[in-house]
C-alpha cells in the first residue's frame, strides 16, 4: 500500500518563476551556450517551467534580450575622455570595444542590427559628438560611427571564433591551404604563406582602429 505522505508523478512545487529569476538564468545561458542556444523553450527548460508560464513576466525573446543589455550595459564604466576631438573619438572607440571584449554573447545580440541600449548610449553620443568636432557633418558622422561599428564587431567576432577554436589538434585549415600556396600561382604569398597564421593572430585591432579613423576624418577633410 502506498504511503499516505508520497504522491505519483514529480514530488514538490516547480520554482517559482519572477522577472528576476528569468533574467538570471537566461544570462547563465547566454554566458555558457552563447546567445544562438537561448530561447524561450530552452529558458523555460533551465527554470523546469513551461514557455507559456515565462510570457507571464516577459513578452517575447526581444523584450528578454533588451532587458538583458539595459542590465549589462548599466554597469558599464564612464572614463574621462580627452579633450581634443580626434582622441576623444579614438578613446570612445576602444571603449566600445574594450567593453564588448569582455562579453561575446552582447556582440552576438547586436551583430543583428536589432537591438540598441539606452543605457550604453553615452559611448555612441561621445563619438557622434566628436566626429562632428573633428568637421563631419551630423550625416557624415553617423556613417563614420557605423563603419567603426563594423570594424569592432567584424575584429570580436574572428577573435571570439578563434578563441572558440583553439585547443583543437588538428592543423588548422587555413594554414595547410596556406602552407601549399606555390610561387608559380602566388608568388607574394608562396613567400608569405608559411607565416600567414602567426601574422593573423596578432592583436592589431588599435593600429587598424586608427586608419580606419584617421582615413574617416581624411574624407572629409
Amino acid at each position: 500500500m502506498q504511503s499516505p505522505n508520497r504522491r505519483s508523478g514529480k514530488v514538490g512545487r516547480p520554482p517559482r518563476l519572477s522577472r528576476d529569476a528569468i533574467l538570471t538564468a537566461a544570462q547563465r545561458i547566454l554566458d555558457e551556450e552563447g546567445a544562438e542556444c537561448l530561447s524561450m523553450r530552452r529558458l523555460a527548460k533551465e527554470l523546469s517551467s513551461t514557455p507559456m508560464a515565462l510570457y507571464h513576466h516577459v513578452q517575447d525573446k526581444d523584450e528578454l534580450l533588451m532587458l538583458l543589455l539595459e542590465a549589462h550595459a548599466q554597469g558599464f564604466p564612464r572614463p574621462e575622455f580627452p579633450e581634443q576631438p580626434r582622441e576623444r573619438l579614438l578613446a570612445g572607440a576602444q571603449v566600445l570595444h574594450d567593453i564588448l571584449a569582455g562579453c561575446p554573447w552582447v556582440v552576438e545580440v547586436l551583430a543583428s542590427d536589432k537591438f540598441v541600449s539606452l543605457s550604453a548610449m553615452w559611448i555612441v553620443e561621445n563619438m557622434v559628438d566628436a566626429l562632428i568636432a573633428c568637421g563631419l557633418s551630423p550625416d557624415d558622422a553617423v556613417y563614420a560611427y557605423r563603419v567603426i561599428w563594423y570594424y569592432t564587431v567584424g575584429e570580436l567576432t574572428v577573435r571570439f571564433n578563434r578563441e572558440r577554436s583553439r585547443g583543437e589538434t588538428a592543423t588548422p585549415y587555413r594554414q595547410r591551404v596556406m602552407s601549399s600556396v606555390t610561387e608559380a600561382d602566388f608568388p607574394r604569398l608562396a613567400v608569405i604563406g608559411p607565416r600567414w597564421v602567426e601574422l593573423t593572430s596578432v592583436d592589431n585591432h588599435r593600429r587598424g582602429l586608427e586608419a580606419v579613423i584617421d582615413g574617416l576624418l581624411a574624407q572629409n577633410a
